[in-house]
């Protein structure tokens, strides 16, 4: 398959550039992949779109203010985006910069610590932070809300709660995991009250999931790493919805990657490390029964991620009406509510 099989045309004015007053006031499109329907609806109607018995699992990452800024020796100005940390005090990184500097070039933050070059993996650099203090203590201290690219806007303070979901714990995200944010304390006890349970992965969002895909061809196209933990209490959790008859609801396309990676030969085990994991049409999702997911960017690997799950026209023809709809797209906008055509049948448990 190309790349190009996943473009659409979407009015630049569509582009959510500041989130909603409310959470759960998003729109959210409900899609039922056996008999091809849609019908439109609100994020605040979930509790009876679901059915008491079911399992929403969150991905439980916070959002780190990855954003630094600083100068090369030369006074030119740097931009630092964090894409994962390695180390107390190391970081692989996107720069910013006019000119890409060598290996050894000091890059002068705003305190006047210091971060170094050490060297190259792929597009990014790696960093070594010369300061007294860890990067979580630094990066609170220094950097900013890293807004995705296709927000045109400088972040203000509301960004730092707002980009930022109600149920986040686990530091060490670039970038939000979208499909959580249209919850609040609202919407998250009424869901409780109808009986619905929820339980956490964590997944550390990296900027790589805003790179364009350069390979023409998608089978050719290498993923970026990201850290992920699914724990043995979660796994426990679907496994008892599973014998009980609910569904598995994935608030996002990191939980759909978190449970993949997670799942061998069709057993899901408690798991924590890298994925790379790469999922597009031709893949069989088995880990969970419904996806709730933002709109995503054409050509991207989180659009073919949804349509592996749900089919490539019948995720098109969707965008399409969303489009004529008006519908909000990408981090700060609406969603989308996706039941699986079958029930799915992975395994639960221990492979021996």
């Amino acid at each position: 398959m190309k790349k190009q099989d996943f473009h659409f045309d979407l009015p630049p004015e569509l582009i959510a550039q500041t989130p909603l007053d409310v959470r759960s006031d998003s729109r959210l499109l409900v899609l039922d992949t056996a008999s091809a329907t849609r019908s439109d609806r609100r994020i605040r109607d979930l509790p009876e779109l679901l059915a008491p018995g079911d399992l929403l699992v969150f991905n439980d990452t916070r959002v780190l203010p990855a954003r630094l800024f600083g100068r090369k020796e030369t006074g030119g100005a740097v931009e630092i985006l964090i894409e994962r940390i390695t180390g107390s005090h190391a970081a692989i990184a996107q720069l910013g910069v006019s000119k890409k500097p060598r290996e050894g070039a000091p890059i002068m933050l705003a305190d006047g610590s210091i971060a170094r070059v050490v060297g190259r993996e792929g597009e990014f650099f790696r960093l070594q932070f010369e300061s007294a203090e860890p990067l979580e203590k630094l990066l609170p201290r220094l950097g900013r809300m890293p807004l995705p690219p296709y927000i045109t806007r400088a972040t203000d303070a509301a960004d730092d709660e707002r980009y930022q979901t109600v149920f986040a714990r686990e530091s060490g995200a670039v970038a939000a995991p979208t499909a959580g944010l249209h919850f609040d304390a609202a919407l998250l006890a009424a869901l409780a009250l109808r009986g619905i349970q929820s339980g956490h992965v964590t997944l550390h969002v990296g900027a790589g999931t805003f790179q364009p895909m350069r390979a023409e061809r998608i089978e050719d196209h290498v993923m970026h790493r990201e850290w992920l933990n699914v724990g043995a209490e979660l796994v426990e959790k679907i496994r008892r919805t599973r014998e009980r008859g609910g569904r598995v609801v994935a608030v996002g396309t990191t939980v759909v990657r978190a449970l993949e990676s997670a799942t061998r030969d069709g057993v899901l085990e408690p798991f924590a490390g890298e994925t790379r994991i790469f999922i597009f049409p031709g893949y069989r999702i088995r880990s969970v029964d419904a996806l709730l997911t933002n709109f995503h960017l054409p050509e991207s690997t989180l659009l073919m991620l949804v349509s592996a799950f749900a089919g490539r026209e019948f995720i098109l023809d969707a965008y399409r009406h969303a489009v004529e709809q008006r519908y909000r797209f990408f981090s700060y906008g609406d969603a989308m509510l996706i039941f699986a055509d079958t029930p799915q049948v992975s395994e639960i448990g221990s492979r021996g």
